[in-house]
């Protein structure tokens, strides 16, 4: 009984409207330069209401060892620390790198290495308090 609204969009021109989402979800959203990737985090972090979930998947800088997808340069892939500094306002649930076969078409399939992340949004800001 829930209903999803899924949206494929060119996130340069999203609107982020605030509090709007209950969960956003960014898989292998990689291919953005760290200044746009900083404005679409942070746009992330402004859509999602209190107590949101933000579900991110992408590659770690050890994919460019493996030939299953991805930016071919470090600058674009993921680590924990960027990570955490980036969502650092929001309570990080799961932060982990690990390995495995992908298989998911012509050009993603083979050994990856993949970083996920979940977090919530706090139910209150904290300078409200």
């Amino acid at each position: 009984g829930v209903a999803v609204d899924f949206h494929q969009a060119d996130l340069r021109d999203w609107p982020w409207a605030p509090a709007r989402y209950d969960v956003v979800v960014a898989v292998f959203i990689q291919f953005a330069e760290p200044a746009l990737r900083a404005a679409i985090f942070a746009g992330m972090q402004r859509t999602l209401a209190p107590g949101g979930l933000l579900l991110l998947h992408g590659f770690t800088p050890a994919q460019l060892a493996f030939h299953s997808g991805g930016p071919p340069c470090a600058e674009l892939l993921y680590t924990p620390e960027l990570l955490r500094d980036a969502f650092a306002e929001l309570e990080i649930l799961r932060l982990e790198e690990y390995e495995c076969e992908l298989q998911e078409g012509t050009g993603h399939a083979g050994q990856a290495a993949l970083i996920d992340l979940v977090a919530r949004k706090p139910l209150a800001d904290a300078t409200s308090a």
